[in-house]
């Protein structure tokens, strides 16, 4: 690659080194190729197209379907010394028409324009005439109908680009697709002979869990006690819900927004502003709120109720931890979100057809709420990504985060209550007869006259309801489908009330949340950025992103020289601000009495206690660099050899010096080539059966790893 492709990243973006993936689709495109990339959320799609257009010559236009989105993208880039600019409808005819006069005087390098803008002939007429070098397309996924955002206004964009008389180049850029929706992209946009990179859906700094059937405004308490300082966005199914959560949370002293379609664009944009800018901690919100939105430091995101589906999971999941620092992903469920889901599907979709295919895919957002197994596993492969390492070591199926309490006794007076009742009715009213209710209802019905009524009277109420919840997510119990839920036993409930079958429950343990870094310099320099910010009237994370400050706590940057170092700051950014940082950490390092210990980099170490630990697969690696075999690895390290193969093919995709030919039979090296040429690299098993059996997975999975990184289609 073009060493003036590292001068860029590195003057404009504070980077000398590209992600992984990054690198391939750039020279994709720089080849003259149009090109498709699957990245996830907060996997570097930006740099993807910023960095080609500031290289090529001409006007790269990107299309993005939020205003939010474009404001903050422009933001940052302008914020780097970058001349971009956006149209959008909060503009005046004034403010279009000087972007445009830049747009034609060759000033301007990077526009961004919602899809909507490519029908409109002024706006055609004014830029037909000029290079253009590529046009972007981010949230790729909107174009199909089987996506889960499907816009209309998508469909414009073909017929914008072929105004064109040279075609410009067509780069398409989503966080999640399936193969399904992959292939619908491409023929929609009619990408020709597209280069096409997964990078991976993996985010490895994302901690999953799923809290079943736990009191939730509870749980949501208690874990914002943990962690009062840290940004998160809690997401509710209805905006009856968001209001509630809203102004209970307000009740209690925490410091809140809210953001959901029934309040009004200026309410919306406050509250979203005060959120972007840090004023605010916590987002309350619908699946209306964070497309786009390009906050950095969101540490957690929870879901008040089951999503829709995975694909509208992993994107809103994926707004955590943008930055790379820890962060966490927690889902609160209970039966009764399957119920409230399926009433929003059949409600907002009149085709039968769109609501069986919804369905499906609720039912495998339920069935990753209900796994035991691990649930990074279930989403990778979801999306087709092979993930058989069987313990991640970062989800709450695999750490064991979770405290497990035996409910055999409850479950059985439970089960045997519903039995009593005929199966006939929902859980408040089980629960009532259960604690022993005076209702009129429960009266009515003689329900009190039940050897179960009143059998769990010791219990709350809710209680009683989170226990039934919880038998219903576990598959003991399950709701009808009909308009008014009821509750009905399952063969795993004649089991339980046997005794055949024990029934336990997992309770979230709720842990701190913390960085990597010495928190009290964290805390002056996030003040330091604070005051700037508000001074600049831009968001805080525009100025340095919280994983830079975190990386200026780590090795104390005192001069030009060692600013430079830490990634994310590049020249535009140190002239501006680098001196205020480095007399900050300078003054920190004088009161706090640090001895400077100069390393290669011409810091200062990072203390001992403050360093991160060590990556499971590094410390693999270490073993391989000495010429341990795999069986002997596992042993080491008390792992299964799938587990310790699928750490040295991570080594590899992440360029460390790993011998990949040695796991690849020299005999059938051209036919693994050929077939996975002819099938593909998203799934193994038709590649395994078109081979011969002494052929192993590990052999095909290095053959793709290699396959894919000398910059191929996948």
């Amino acid at each position: 690659m073009d060493k003036n492709i590292f001068n860029i990243l590195k003057k404009y973006f504070g980077y000398s080194s590209f992600r992984r993936g990054q690198e391939n689709i750039i020279q994709s495109i720089l080849d003259g190729n149009d090109t498709f990339a699957i990245m996830p959320t907060g996997g570097g799609k930006s740099i993807c197209y910023q960095v080609p257009a500031l290289y090529m010559k001409g006007l790269t236009i990107v299309i993005t379907p939020l205003i939010s989105l474009m404001k903050d993208q422009v933001d940052t880039l302008r914020e780097n010394g970058v001349n971009a600019s956006y149209i959008n409808s909060t503009l005046s005819s004034k403010e279009t028409n000087d972007i445009l006069m830049s747009a034609l005087s060759g000033h301007l390098k990077i526009l961004y324009v919602a899809p909507e803008r490519l029908e409109q002939d002024y706006f055609r007429n004014a830029i037909k005439d000029l290079t253009i070098s590529m046009v972007a397309i981010d949230e790729a996924h909107c174009v199909s109908q089987w996506g889960h955002d499907f816009r209309v206004s998508y469909k414009r964009i073909v017929p914008f680009i072929n105004i064109f008389d040279k075609r410009p180049i067509v780069a398409a850029f989503t966080a999640t697709a399936t193969d399904e929706v992959k292939k619908d992209i491409i023929n929609l946009l009619e990408l020709k002979e597209p280069n096409c990179f997964i990078t991976g859906f993996d985010r490895d700094n994302l901690f999953f869990s799923i809290v079943k059937n736990e009191n939730k405004f509870d749980f949501i308490t208690k874990y914002l006690s943990k962690h009062k300082e840290l940004s998160g966005i809690i997401y509710a199914a209805t905006r009856k819900e968001v209001d509630s959560l809203h102004q209970k949370l307000i009740s209690q002293g925490y410091s809140v927004g809210k953001y959901h379609a029934g309040m009004g664009d200026k309410e919306r944009s406050e509250s979203q502003d005060l959120f972007l800018y840090d004023e605010t901690k916590l987002m309350i919100a619908t699946n209306a709120f964070g497309m786009g939105i390009d906050k950095s430091n969101v540490r957690f995101v929870i879901h008040y109720n089951m999503p829709k589906n995975l694909e509208s999971y992993y994107q809103e999941a994926g707004r955590a931890g943008r930055d790379g620092e820890k962060s966490e992903c927690i889902i609160l469920f209970s039966g009764q979100d399957i119920q409230i889901q399926k009433f929003l599907i059949k409600q907002s979709i009149p085709s039968f057809d769109r609501q069986r295919i919804e369905l499906k895919k609720l039912n495998d957002m339920i069935n990753y709420c209900m796994t035991t197994s691990c649930l990074r596993k279930y989403i990778l492969n979801y999306f087709g990504e092979n993930y058989e390492v069987e313990n991640c070591d970062n989800c709450i199926n695999c750490t064991g985060n979770v405290e497990i309490v035996d409910i055999t006794l409850e479950a059985q007076k439970i089960i045997s209550c519903i039995y009593r009742m005929g199966q006939n009715f929902g859980v408040t009213m089980i629960a009532e007869v259960l604690k022993g209710s005076k209702n009129s209802k429960v009266l009515r019905f003689n329900f009190d006259k039940l050897s179960t009524y009143g059998i769990m009277k010791d219990c709350t109420l809710k209680q009683i309801t989170n226990l039934i919840n919880t038998l219903i997510a576990d598959g003991y119990l399950y709701l009808s489908d009909s308009e008014y839920a009821t509750v009905k036993m399952s063969q795993k409930s004649i089991e339980v009330l046997k005794g055949y079958k024990k029934v336990v429950q997992k309770i979230h343990i709720v842990e701190e949340l913390s960085l990597s870094t010495d928190n009290t310099l964290f805390e002056i320099l996030k003040a330091l950025r604070l005051e700037i910010a508000r001074r600049e009237n831009v968001p805080p994370y525009i100025i340095f992103s919280d994983s830079v400050l975190s990386e200026m706590c780590k090795y104390y940057p005192k001069d030009k020289n060692s600013m430079l170092q830490i990634k994310g700051v590049g020249e535009i950014k140190y002239n501006k601000y680098g001196e205020i940082f480095e007399e900050k950490i300078r003054e920190y390092i004088k009161e706090t009495n640090l001895t400077p210990e100069d390393n290669n980099k011409g810091t200062l170490k990072v203390p001992e206690l403050l360093s991160k630990k060590i990556p499971t697969h590094i410390e693999t690696f270490n073993l391989y660099k000495k010429g341990i075999t795999i069986a002997d690895m596992a042993k080491i390290r008390n792992l299964s050899i799938p587990t310790i193969q699928e750490h040295i093919l991570k080594c590899a995709n992440e360029g460390l010096n790993v011998n990949l030919d040695a796991y690849i039979p020299a005999e059938y090296k051209d036919l693994i080539y050929e077939k996975i040429r002819i099938l593909g690299t998203s799934k193994l098993r038709p590649i395994k059966d078109a081979l011969p059996d002494d052929v192993d997975y590990m052999a095909i999975k290095a053959a793709i790893c290699k396959y894919t990184s000398k910059n191929k289609a996948i």
